[in-house]
């Protein structure tokens, strides 16, 4: 994957409930080569606790103080040192924060981090957070909850699920109540052309399901999927703040090989091959050997006393010499991936739980059912909707179906319904005064 092919999206919402928003992401890309081999892309969602101005502070600290903490470390100790260090140091940051003003009292955030860079994706993650994947028709959990329910389930051997609502909103560990904190890390969990990743707050999760999020993903660019989900999680209550931040690698692009200059400049029939023989043999390896052919060569023609032994030195040399410093930096490379699996739990790579997803007439039917309630709903009061834009989204929606063609179908119906959905946020009754505070990044 090449650093500057990354999309992606950031969208956090008050909600319809909460008068303040607690929640914060923020979005590092890197800005050119050197920095995406470094450090690569930081992605980071945090949910505040304690009250309104307790939490947004400590959100918005561990958002601003992680991405930092890990650019400026991770060059010399290593990813997961990194990582660590930019969470631990973020938890004492804000106990210490807590513990000398007595007015934030209980301050504290949940906290998940995505760091993708050519070897993978890394997650960093203390809370009830998610991060999750999308690849091939299935949703994966990357991240455990650090709730109660999910340590019950845990220790009886359970599925989470089976435990119902009872505590689910009960956080067992996040950054600033505690002086220490345990942090998971996780990864290299392998990039795939294609895949997706959506790191989220529990007011998108508690509202939405991971087969929903998984089919919106695959469907939709990141802006208009973290659009729709935000939309969707308040229409079904919008009881807490809302963050949606999705990341996507774009078909096609692999992960960064030594080769891939070379690649991209070798004519259309030649990459294929180039690609196979890079996967077979790095590419040190292979200037070594037709170093040593030049080698040969040169003692074939010096005894032969044939013309072009100095030009074949030479490549000889500078082959040999490439070689060389390709295989310096893949061992280096190697032992630095070792050196981080075993920090790592030994690079046990965990998926905590998996969601298979069918873009089909049931999810159509169940997007269906909600939106005629917001119909119903809108024409008892004066709105503004586009009436004909709606039309024309639902009739684009009914030819690709008609066209067999349920992607695109499914996109232009989450177009339509999110037109209804946005109006009819905007002008339901809130138990708190209503104070939207969204912000946005994309690319």
């Amino acid at each position: 994957m090449s650093f500057e092919k990354i999309r992606y999206a950031a969208i956090t919402d008050v909600g319809v409930k909460r008068s303040h928003n607690q929640d914060a992401c923020a979005v590092q890309p890197a800005t050119d080569e050197n920095v995406w081999r470094v450090q690569g892309h930081i992605f980071v969602v945090a949910d505040g606790m304690g009250g309104h101005a307790v939490g947004e502070k400590a959100s918005a600290k561990a958002i601003r103080d992680i991405p930092l903490t890990y650019s400026k470390h991770v060059g010399q100790e290593g990813v997961v040192a990194a990582i660590r260090r930019a969470f631990t140091e973020a938890n004492a940051d804000i106990f210490d924060i807590g513990i000398k003003n007595p007015e934030f009292k209980g301050l504290g955030t949940t906290t998940t981090a995505l760091f993708l860079r050519p070897e993978g994706a890394w997650i960093g993650h203390v809370g009830d957070s998610r991060a999750y994947r999308i690849r091939s028709g299935k949703v994966e959990q990357l991240t455990f909850d650090h709730s109660w329910v999910w340590e019950i389930a845990r220790r009886q051997g359970i599925d989470p699920d089976q435990l119902g609502d009872f505590k689910k909103n009960v956080i067992v560990r996040s950054l600033g109540p505690d002086e220490e904190v345990e942090v998971d890390i996780e990864g290299p969990h392998p990039l795939v052309p294609g895949d997706s990743f959506l790191l989220c707050s529990d007011g998108l999760s508690n509202e939405v399901t991971a087969d929903e999020m998984g089919a919106v993903v695959s469907t939709m660019p990141p802006e208009e999927a973290s659009k729709f989900l935000i939309a969707l999680a308040n229409v079904r209550g919008g009881r807490d703040n809302i963050t949606c931040l999705i990341v996507q690698v774009p078909p096609g692009e692999r992960s960064a090989s030594n080769a891939n200059i070379l690649i991209g400049k070798a004519p259309n029939f030649f990459r294929k091959a180039l690609r196979a023989w890079d996967r077979i043999v790095p590419w040190s390896y292979t200037f070594l050997l037709l170093g040593s052919l030049c080698a040969v060569s040169v003692l074939i023609l010096k005894s032969q006393e044939l013309p072009g032994v100095v030009p074949m030195f030479f490549a000889a040399a500078v082959l040999i010499l490439a070689g060389i410093v390709g295989l310096i930096l893949h061992l280096k490379r190697g032992n630095h991936s070792a050196n981080d699996a075993t920090s790592n739990h030994n690079g046990e790579l965990h998926v905590y739980k998996g969601y298979p997803f069918d873009i089909g007439q049931p999810l159509f039917d169940r997007f269906a059912a909600k939106e005629a309630e917001i119909k119903v709903e809108l024409d008892k009061r004066p709105n503004s909707i586009d009436w004909n834009k709606y039309q024309k989204l639902s009739d684009e929606a009914a030819l690709n179906l008609g066209k067999s063609e349920p992607l695109a179908a499914f996109r232009y119906r989450c177009l339509a319904f999110q037109l209804l959905a946005s109006a009819y946020n905007q002008d339901r009754n809130k138990e708190e005064s209503f104070k939207p505070n969204w912000d946005s990044q994309h690319r």
